[in-house]
């Protein structure tokens, strides 16, 4: 176990996993130490992310962070202080923090979210958008090429996985680092700054409105105050794809903390034909979501007439729906034909085939 472990992270590029001290702790886990041990110490994320002060984020002053005890994380360090700075191309910064949770190695990405946050928030910033398009990346598990109405706009890496052991079903990532730490410390992040994020939602520019939304989706919301934020900027809102990343945020959120007011709130919407028909589909989709009701004839007569092969690639700009994308189907489309027919196989993604 522990020699296919370490030939796993060698993989991963990490180059000599025998004295990284993440691995150790991994190493310590597998010889039958109790994860339980190393909550709130150096080795756990969230404790990690939890102290980092007012001044330390906005100081930049990323050295008080101990980056060295996670997986990447001296990457992940130079990657914020290059975003900071506004050095360095886009691929290396934003890239690399996006690649490590593409990979299923959340952890010192994790610990990135509360510097990339003041980045995104200053309107002088000339990589404000990239930063804010990668923050809430390691806040959601397993989501590539997931449409299913059991999985979509879940965080968790496996939803029919209901272990009771101390890894929250998120099970561990590639490293062997716990998973659900990773994304409990980033939604924590998130969650912490959420009433800055908000000012975002009425940004001017709409790729901004965008990923705040797909960032705040991932934020605790108990009290609804970011639900509400998405009805109100929805009932103002003119753009048609930005209306359908409120109603999707508001699913998404929905979902981590089911409340039934809010969930009639998104059937209206797509029974509402006032509302713009990108609105009306990511309100579809959210509520298939919300619910294990059969489908009514009315919403897949909404997605007969609405989701067309011109209106899923302007769809493509939300995240939600790019990550749901397959190699040659778009993530609206795809979406819809996961949830309406889970029966039909997924169309053959091979180029050659048919042509041998």
């Amino acid at each position: 176990m522990i020699e296919s472990l370490g030939i796993r992270w060698l993989g991963c590029g990490v180059e000599d996993w025998r004295t990284d001290p993440t691995f150790a702790m991994c190493r310590a886990l597998v010889d039958g130490a109790d994860l339980v041990s190393f909550v709130g110490g150096a080795f756990d994320v969230r404790a990690v992310v939890a102290g980092i002060g007012p001044e330390t984020k906005r100081g930049f002053r990323l050295d008080a962070v101990p980056w060295g005890n996670f997986p990447y994380g001296d990457d992940a360090r130079e990657a914020v202080r290059l975003l900071h700075a506004g050095d360095g191309p886009t691929r290396r910064t934003t890239g690399l923090l996006g690649g490590l949770c593409a990979n299923d190695s959340r952890a010192a990405a994790a610990l990135a979210v509360p510097f990339l946050i003041p980045i995104a928030t200053d309107i002088h910033h000339p990589r404000r958008a990239d930063a804010l398009g990668v923050l809430s990346a390691p806040a959601r598990a397993r989501h590539f090429g997931v449409t299913s109405r059991e999985e979509f706009l879940l965080h968790r890496t496996d939803p029919r996985r209901h272990a009771l052991d101390d890894y929250d079903d998120y099970g561990v990532e590639v490293t062997g680092y716990p998973a659900g730490w990773s994304v409990a410390a980033a939604r924590a992040a998130i969650t912490t700054e959420s009433p800055v994020l908000l000012t975002l939602l009425d940004d001017p520019d709409p790729a901004l409105r965008i990923d705040a939304a797909y960032a705040l989706a991932t934020a605790a919301d108990p009290e609804r105050t970011v639900r509400t934020a998405f009805a109100t900027r929805l009932a103002t809102e003119n753009d048609a794809i930005v209306s359908a990343a409120l109603l999707l945020a508001a699913a998404e959120t929905t979902r981590a903390d089911a409340q039934p007011p809010i969930t009639s709130w998104i059937r209206e919407r797509w029974q509402d034909r006032t509302q713009a028909p990108e609105a009306r589909l990511a309100a579809a989709i959210g509520w298939l979501c919300l619910t294990d009701e059969p489908v009514p004839a009315d919403l897949r007569n909404t997605f007969d007439v609405l989701a067309t092969d011109e209106r899923a690639q302007a769809m493509e700009a939300l995240p939600w729906m790019t990550a749901a994308a397959g190699s040659d189907e778009p993530g609206l489309l795809r979406c819809v034909r996961r949830m309406l027919h889970p029966e039909q196989p997924d169309p053959d993604d091979d180029p050659w085939a048919g042509l041998l």
